[in-house]
């Protein structure tokens, strides 16, 4: 999607969520669960600095966080582990 306008990247995907049958609740749900995480990662999980910059309340973000059951080991994106190096045995 790289290079394709915001608006194209997001009738692609607004279009994928149709075609899974999603209602317009579950998505608005899911894109503000997204939303809301991605701006308190950006912001290292700091409520006050993230309702700011969403143009909300901190009051309001709090319950949102709640509501829509975000907890603080959401905010870690999980990526792979780190692989350890294979041991590598030499025949004698």
């Amino acid at each position: 999607m790289r290079g394709e306008s915001l608006n194209g990247q997001l009738t692609k995907l607004v279009g994928e969520l149709v075609n899974r049958g999603l209602t317009l609740g579950q998505a608005r749900r899911e894109f503000e669960k997204q939303f809301i995480l991605a701006s308190l990662r950006a912001n290292n999980g700091n409520l006050s600095r993230s309702a700011k910059l969403m143009g909300v309340h901190r009051n309001t973000l709090r319950n949102k966080v709640s509501t829509l059951g975000i907890r603080s080991d959401d905010l870690v994106e999980s990526r792979p582990s780190p692989r350890k190096p294979a041991a590598h045995r030499h025949a004698s």
